[in-house]
């Protein structure tokens, strides 16, 4: 017990100094700073985007129609205020050290996994969700379905469950962690896993029980273990260029609908946002690719998981000057949605609108493909916490308010579905 006791306060001593025993080959983010930069232009704009494409001293973090948020190394600060100055932009700090927030998250990690069990108390890796997936498999045989989409490019499987309660349901797809160091999206889908499982609460049983259920936690399986391994700032794939030194595709850039579009997407394989060599270069889209158009029939609202920003995204992605024919009605959904969050406790405020009138042009991504080319006239990009303070690095204790209002807000997004008339079986088969 004494030795135990010893150990346990050994490696919160290594955290306190910013070192881990486990991480020593991690890349660290010591007194890397994060600006929130205000633009008027889109020249502007440009200017600070071109600073991003230098990605050992700067990183794209969020992207909004009239400001960026840029990670920045100690040794580019020099530079990064002479761009400030020169481009007549103003500058905010909102994270003075991200490594410090590294650091905490990993100690509630750890405090978390002490007793070995999975939970939402902490960020569970792909090896934990897929053991967990396993026991609610085998724990609720008659209601739940494995599936597989299909492999990685380095060999992972990418896996999802069905739930299903009844037949005659509509059917729900939510898509998570396709952005690899969005790590609140696979851990608010697997606790929605869990609730629709396991909740005795009125409501969530109604909830749950009329609807069909397909739910993948992570879809970028590679860069998501790469996030865990290596670098929790990751965001892209782990595929090679064939024509740069640089890793990785930008998955959400990567469907093949107005692919690489009015900018909505980069063309240098460096780039936070590069959409890859052609549509459905990455194996992890092209499977998700092929299994949601074996049931796109079975699909009524398609769900796409992020973080930060606290949004919800309709298509269009690649243009604002043209809307859906049926936007109003994605408005009154979204609305809906956002009025049932703001109404809990925790007052957390979405906004809402198309990709690229509240955003920018955004082209390849999966709401668009869903809407475009498979007919699921209900698709989202959905936004999670917060905007800002932690960013992508947020604390686990944010995990179930995150959650729960994920929750509520799918739920009333569904009753105003219903009664527009986008829940109604589209095949008998």
């Amino acid at each position: 017990m004494a030795l135990k006791i010893f150990l346990v306060a050994l490696v919160l001593i290594g955290f306190a100094e910013g070192a881990s025993f486990v991480k020593d080959t991690r890349i660290r983010y010591d007194n890397y700073s994060v600006y929130k930069v205000k633009y008027e232009t889109e020249g502007q704009r440009n200017q600070l985007r071109k600073l991003a494409e230098d990605r050992e001293n700067f990183r794209l973090w969020h992207e909004g129609k009239s400001e960026l948020h840029l990670m920045i190394s100690p040794g580019a600060f020099s530079e990064f205020e002479t761009e400030v100055l020169k481009s007549n932009v103003s500058a905010e700090l909102f994270i003075s050290n991200v490594q410090e927030l590294i650091n905490a998250e990993d100690e509630a990690n750890f405090m978390a996994s002490r007793d070995g069990s999975f939970g939402w108390k902490k960020y569970n890796n792909l090896a934990e969700i897929y053991a967990w997936l396993d026991e609610i498999l085998a724990a609720y045989p008659v209601t739940t379905e494995g599936f597989v989409l299909g492999q990685s490019y380095e060999g992972r499987t990418i896996r999802g469950i069905k739930i299903s309660f009844k037949s005659g349901n509509p059917g729900v797809f939510i898509e998570s962690n396709i952005h690899a160091r969005e790590w609140i999206t696979s851990a608010t889908a697997t606790w929605l896993i869990n609730e629709f499982l396991t909740s005795e609460d009125e409501f969530v049983r109604q909830l749950a029980e009329s609807h069909d259920w397909y739910i993948v936690p992570v879809l970028n399986v590679d860069g998501f273990v790469y996030t865990h391994d290596k670098d929790r700032m990751w965001r892209k794939t782990r595929q090679p260029s064939d024509i740069s030194t640089c890793v990785g595709v930008d998955p959400n850039r990567n469907y093949d609908s107005h692919w690489m579009e009015n900018g909505g997407a980069s063309e240098n394989p460096c780039a936070e946002d590069y959409g890859g060599p052609r549509p459905f270069s990455e194996p992890e889209i092209q499977a998700m690719s092929d299994f949601v158009s074996s049931i796109k029939d079975k699909i009524n609202v398609m769900l796409a998981f992020h973080s930060y920003s606290q949004l919800l995204l309709s298509p269009y992605g690649h243009t604002k000057e043209e809307f859906p024919p049926n936007y109003n009605d994605m408005m009154e959904v979204a609305k809906a949605y956002g009025d049932a969050v703001e109404s809990m406790p925790y007052g957390t405020i979405y906004r809402y609108g198309s990709a690229a009138d509240v955003l920018y042009p955004a082209s390849g991504a999966t709401n668009d493909w869903a809407y475009n080319e498979q007919g699921i006239e209900i698709s989202y990009t959905i936004e999670f916490r917060d905007t800002g303070r932690y960013g992508f690095i947020l604390p686990p204790t944010h995990i179930v308010p995150n959650a729960e209002e994920a929750l509520i807000g799918i739920a009333a997004l569904l009753d105003k579905c219903e009664e527009l008339g986008y829940l109604e079986l589209k095949s008998t088969l």
